[in-house]
């Protein structure tokens, strides 16, 4: 079963009764990061000027968008190693972000970050880049614009096809599937 989750209304109760392995199409704002702006992120909130965007209750996605050919919304839109952001994580889970976004396995302390703050790591198929930005009816650069395709961007999505990999309990879509996997 696929079910319908909407940034734009989705509850605490809501992300609390995703389960890891459930296939979600996602839809609402979301924000692009990967590694150079996370660290940014990080230095400008602890050297007191705040994160670029209020990331509470809000998703990141894990991508650097290609540049959009003309009459397009963005580029190729792939998901990047969720791992490269692992060191940042707590941080901003601990300030409030709900929902990342991207591929990959995560580190112990980010798991540990997951289950503390009641979030959820969502990923995407790589390879799917150009299917992915047909989910993507907006997208604007919000800061960090001298990173290029690493600049935030603020994107409306509609049906953004995603599965739960790490919930709010500490399941782990990786391990359960590896487990099934070697009792069949």
């Amino acid at each position: 079963m696929i079910k319908n989750v909407n940034m734009n209304e989705l509850t605490e109760k809501e992300i609390e009764s995703l389960k890891a392995g459930d296939n979600l199409l996602l839809s609402g704002i979301i924000y692009t990061a990967r590694d150079a702006a996370h660290k940014r992120m990080c230095e400008d909130f602890e050297s007191g000027k705040g994160f670029p965007f209020d990331i509470k209750g809000q998703a990141v996605y894990y991508a650097g968008p290609c540049p959009a050919k003309p009459n397009e919304v963005i580029g190729s839109c792939g998901p990047t190693t969720a791992g490269r952001m692992d060191a940042y994580t707590p941080l901003l889970l601990d300030n409030g972000l709900k929902i990342m976004i991207g591929k990959g396995s995560r580190n112990s302390a980010v798991k540990d970050a997951i289950v503390r703050n009641k979030a959820l790591y969502l990923g995407v198929a790589g390879g799917l880049g150009a299917l992915i930005a047909n989910c993507v009816n907006s997208a604007e650069v919000i800061a960090y614009s001298d990173l290029g395709t690493e600049a935030i961007r603020r994107l409306s999505v509609e049906n953004l096809p995603c599965t739960v990999l790490l919930d709010t309990y500490g399941n782990d879509f990786y391990e359960e599937a590896q487990k099934q996997y070697r009792k069949d």
